[in-house]
C-alpha cells in the first residue's frame, strides 16, 4: 500500500511517478476528500458513475474550488460535481451551448397532425399545420405557451413554424369562436391569457387577405371575452368573463363555461372540493377551471387562504394581467381597422381601449405601494399579494412613465431573486408561488422594463435567469418547465411532476440571447 502522505502528494500535485506502479493517478488519487465525500454520501446510485466522470477543468483547479466553496449538504455537493464534471448518464448530453441545444429541440417538439397516425375519437383537436408542443405531459398545442415559443422560433430562424402556428390559431377561432386552453376537447370550455394579438405582432405576413382573415379572428376572440357585456349592463352583476367595477366601467376576469372537475385533473379537483364544507363543489370546480384559464394554476393570487387550495376564488378576482392583454388586443384591432379604412371599427375599439386603460388606472393601480394589483370582487378592494403580474401593463405599453418607474422600483425590492424574477414572495406549495420562477414572466419583465427605459434592471433579470437555466442544463442536459429562482435549481410544487422539454423556456432563452448575446454562457 502507498503511504498516506505519498497518496496525498499524488492527489495534490499529480506527480505520476509517485502513484501506484508508476502509472497515472486514479480518481481517488486526484480528488482525495472530494472523492471520498461523493462516494460515501452516494451522490450517484452507482459507485462507478463518478469514477468514470471527466473533469471540465484541471483537477488541481477543481480541488482548489472544492476547498474554497466547501459544499456542506448533499445537494450542494451534487451541484458542485455536476458543475465541474461531465458525468456519464447524468449531464453528458449538456455539452452544446444553450442556443445550439434549443435549436436542436424544435424538431423534437414539432408535431404535424396531417402526417401523424390518425386515432379516431380521441380528445385531440387536430389542426392543419405543424406546431410546437411544450413537452412532457403537454402533448398538444397550448395557447399562451405558444407565444413564448414563437419568440424563440423567430430568434432561431423558424418563421415557417411561427406562421403555421398562427394559421392553426386562426383556424381554431373560426371553428370554435376562441382559442382554447389547449387543443383537446376537454379544454374547449375555457381559454388562456389572450396572446393572439401579440403573436400577430411577430408575423411578417404582408398578404392583405391573410391579414384581413387574422384581424377578423382577433375581433371574434374579443367578442368571446366580452360575451357577458350585455348581461352585465342589464343586471349590474358579473356575467361570464365580464365584471362591472364600482364606477360602472367594465373589466374582465377568468372563467370557465363548465362547473365540473377538470377531466385532466378529475381526482385532484374532487379531493380539493371535498376539503371545503361551506362552499358548493360546483363553485370550487368553476374556480379551479378558471385558475387553469389564467395559466397560473395555481397561485396565492386566487386563494382566500394562501395555504389552502380549497379556498380558491378565481372568479372573484379582476386580474391586471388579463386586462392588460385585452387592452393590447383592443389597440391592435383599432390599428388593424385603421389600416383597412374601417372607421367605425377603429373608433369603437379605440374607445374600448381608452376606457379599459382608464379603469385599470383607477381600480388596479396602487400608487402608495408603487405597483399594479388585482381587484377582489368579494372584498371590494385591491388584493395584497405582490406578484410579477404587476409588470404586464409595462409589457403591453399601457403604463405611464411614472408608473413604469414605480413598478421597476417595486420589482427591484420585492421580486428579484438570485436566479431571476420571483412569481410571488409567498411559499404555499403551489407552483405559481415562491420559490418558483417561470420563463414567460421573465420575458414579460425584461421586455416591459426595457420599454420603460429600465435597461439595467431588465439586463440583471435576464442575466440571473440565463444563469439559472444554464446551471440546471449543465446538471441534467434538460430545459425545464419552471425553476427555483432562490436556489437556482429545478422548480417544484403543483399537482404534477416537473416537466422537461420545454417550449416556453426554449423560446425565452433564445429570445434573450438573441437580444443580449453577451449573456450567452458559451
Amino acid at each position: 500500500m502507498i503511504p498516506s502522505p505519498v497518496r496525498r502528494l499524488c492527489a495534490a500535485f499529480l506527480v505520476l511517478s509517485l502513484c501506484a506502479n508508476g502509472g497515472p493517478p486514479t480518481p481517488a488519487d486526484q480528488y482525495g476528500d472530494l472523492f471520498t465525500a461523493v462516494q460515501e454520501q452516494r451522490i450517484f446510485g452507482d459507485g462507478k458513475t463518478f469514477v468514470d466522470a471527466a473533469p471540465r477543468t484541471a483537477p488541481a483547479e477543481i480541488m482548489r474550488l472544492f476547498a474554497t466553496e466547501a459544499p456542506k449538504t448533499k445537494a450542494e455537493l451534487r451541484r458542485f460535481v455536476l458543475g465541474h464534471f461531465t458525468v456519464p448518464g447524468v449531464n453528458d448530453k449538456a455539452n452544446a451551448s444553450l442556443r445550439v441545444h434549443v435549436r436542436g429541440l424544435w424538431p423534437q417538439l414539432m408535431r404535424d397532425d396531417a402526417t401523424s397516425t390518425r386515432i379516431e375519437n380521441s380528445s385531440l383537436i387536430r389542426v392543419s399545420h405543424p406546431y410546437v408542443v411544450p413537452g412532457g405531459r403537454f402533448r398538444e398545442s397550448y395557447y399562451w405557451d405558444s407565444y413564448f415559443t414563437m419568440l424563440g422560433l423567430k430568434a432561431d430562424g423558424r418563421a415557417d413554424l411561427l406562421e403555421s402556428m398562427l394559421e392553426n390559431f386562426t383556424d381554431i377561432v373560426e371553428r370554435f369562436g376562441h382559442i382554447p386552453n389547449g387543443t383537446r376537447t376537454y379544454y374547449l370550455s375555457r381559454s388562456q391569457p389572450p396572446f393572439f394579438a401579440l403573436m400577430l405582432d411577430l408575423s411578417e405576413q404582408k398578404d392583405p387577405a391573410i391579414r384581413a382573415r387574422r384581424l377578423a379572428a382577433l375581433r371574434r376572440e374579443h367578442a368571446y371575452w366580452m360575451a357577458g357585456e350585455t348581461c352585465v349592463r342589464e343586471t349590474k352583476q358579473p356575467c361570464e368573463r365580464v365584471v362591472p367595477m364600482p364606477d360602472g366601467s367594465l373589466l374582465n376576469r377568468y372563467w370557465d363555461d363548465r362547473d365540473t372537475p377538470r377531466e385532466e385533473s378529475f381526482a385532484e379537483d374532487r379531493d380539493t372540493a371535498a376539503q371545503a364544507t361551506a362552499r358548493p363543489a360546483e363553485t370550487i370546480y368553476r374556480d379551479l377551471r378558471a385558475g387553469a384559464e389564467s395559466g397560473w394554476d395555481f397561485s396565492s393570487l386566487f386563494l382566500a387562504d394562501p395555504q389552502d387550495l380549497s379556498t380558491i376564488r378565481t372568479t372573484m378576482i379582476v386580474p391586471v394581467d388579463l386586462n392588460a392583454l385585452l387592452w393590447v388586443m383592443e389597440t391592435r384591432i383599432a390599428d388593424g381597422c385603421r389600416q383597412v379604412a374601417d372607421t367605425r371599427c377603429r373608433i369603437e375599439f379605440t374607445r374600448r381601449a381608452d376606457q379599459r386603460k382608464a379603469s385599470v388606472d383607477r381600480h388596479l393601480w396602487v400608487s402608495r405601494e408603487r405597483r399594479y394589483a388585482d381587484w377582489s370582487l368579494m372584498d371590494r378592494k385591491l388584493t395584497w399579494v405582490v406578484s410579477s403580474a404587476t409588470l404586464f401593463p409595462l409589457f403591453v405599453g399601457m403604463a405611464s412613465s411614472a408608473q413604469g418607474k414605480a413598478v421597476a422600483d417595486t420589482t427591484r425590492v420585492e421580486l428579484i431573486a438570485p436566479g431571476g424574477l420571483r412569481t410571488t414572495r409567498l411559499r404555499t406549495g403551489q407552483q405559481w408561488d415562491a420559490p418558483n420562477g417561470w420563463a414567460p414572466l421573465q420575458w414579460v419583465a425584461i421586455d416591459g422594463l426595457e420599454r420603460y427605459d429600465q435597461k439595467d434592471l431588465a439586463h440583471d433579470i435576464a442575466k440571473r435567469w440565463i444563469q439559472t437555466v444554464d446551471v440546471t442544463y449543465r446538471e441534467n442536459g434538460k430545459m425545464l418547465e419552471k425553476y427555483d429562482v432562490e436556489e437556482r435549481r429545478a422548480g417544484g410544487g403543483g399537482e404534477y411532476p416537473l416537466q422537461d422539454g420545454f417550449g416556453w423556456t426554449n423560446g425565452v432563452t433564445s429570445a434573450i440571447l438573441e437580444r443580449m448575446p453577451e449573456l450567452d454562457p458559451r
